[in-house]
């Protein structure tokens, strides 16, 4: 039996089916690669590049390699974008999601493990924040998957998919094999060794005028590592007869913007020039996660929750592959 892993040559996607195979389980990979490197997965590992909402292709990897459980990545997952076009987000996001669903269920394969994200509770009424805060998406981007979560929970009720919907906070970091390499790059700290690399003059940092201590705003950054691992959790969880269930993944400990500039220039010894922009609207001035429930629950617990190490493992990352996965 084996494990379809959907946007398995995306940034987590690949860092997981590494996981997996460490372990020796069976792994498929399913990518549109819209967004994700086929180099980013083994050359040995069974890949097949085209949509989940493809039923006859899903239909045909279930029965060619005995799948018993789904790892779904394939999304979209810029905020701009989404709210510029949100349609395509539904499309790819929700719909193909759904399509990729039914095949599931038709077929018989009924453990389900999901990508989603804390974006499904926009602006936080509390810090930290746990899995029974309200959600509200201030985006179409955490709307689409605020939306599977409720086509999950209805599948499960109505045909018995049993899921764990993992919400996790800022993925960061890099393993040996795999590593961030998005077009167009957001995220900050690879922003942020685009600068220590000489690829940029400097690093924005959009408002330094919020409640916090130094005006920036603060995030909980996960290593990809751990994020992997809670993947491999999650379907143990399900393999042992677990219920369905929703679980945040972070380390419980903000950083402000600022915070992991330094941490950056003291990990790279580059100088690293900021310079302050207007906010973006939207930006919350915290976002930090209580993930006592994936202990609880999962067995689950991060590894590398110092953030000098988490920018060391990305920038020894990039400085072994200065062209990404090109």
């Amino acid at each position: 039996m084996a494990i379809l892993v959907t946007g398995g040559a995306g940034y987590i996607g690949s860092a997981t089916v590494e996981r997996l195979r460490e372990i020796d389980r069976d792994v498929v990979v399913l990518d549109s690669l819209v967004y994700g490197h086929r180099e980013a997965v083994d050359s040995d590992v069974p890949f097949y590049e085209g949509n989940v909402g493809n039923r006859e292709l899903v239909e045909s990897i279930i029965r060619d390699h005995k799948i018993d459980a789904c790892v779904h990545f394939a999304a979209y997952a810029y905020v701009g974008e989404s709210v510029v076009d949100p349609a395509k987000y539904f499309a790819n996001n929700t719909f193909q999601t759904n399509a990729l669903l039914a095949t599931l269920i038709d077929s018989g394969v009924k453990r389900f493990v999901f990508s989603s994200t804390c974006a499904t509770y926009g602006d936080p009424v509390r810090i930290p924040i746990d899995e029974t805060h309200l959600q509200k998406p201030v985006n179409p981007y955490g709307w689409s998957k605020f939306m599977t979560e409720r086509i999950l929970e209805s599948y499960d009720a109505a045909y018995g998919l049993k899921f764990v919907a993992l919400r996790y906070f800022n993925a960061s970091g890099a393993t040996e094999k795999c590593g961030e390499h998005h077009d167009p790059e957001t995220h900050l700290i690879p922003l942020i060794l685009n600068v220590a690399n000489g690829e940029q003059p400097w690093v924005s940092v959009f408002g330094n005028d919020y409640e916090t201590a130094d005006g920036t705003c603060v995030r909980d950054y996960i290593h990809v590592a751990d994020l992997a691992d809670a993947h491999v959790r999650a379907l143990d969880h399900l393999e042992n007869g677990g219920e369905s269930t929703h679980v945040n993944l972070g380390n419980g400990v903000g950083f402000s913007v600022l915070e992991v500039i330094e941490a950056a220039r003291r990990v790279t010894g580059k100088p690293i020039e900021a310079l302050i922009a207007p906010r973006r609207p939207g930006d919350p001035s915290h976002l930090i996660a209580e993930a006592t429930k994936a202990l609880e629950v999962l067995g689950w617990k991060p590894q590398f929750t110092d953030i000098e190490g988490i920018i060391k493992s990305a920038w020894d990352w990039k400085l072994a592959n200065p062209n990404g996965y090109e």
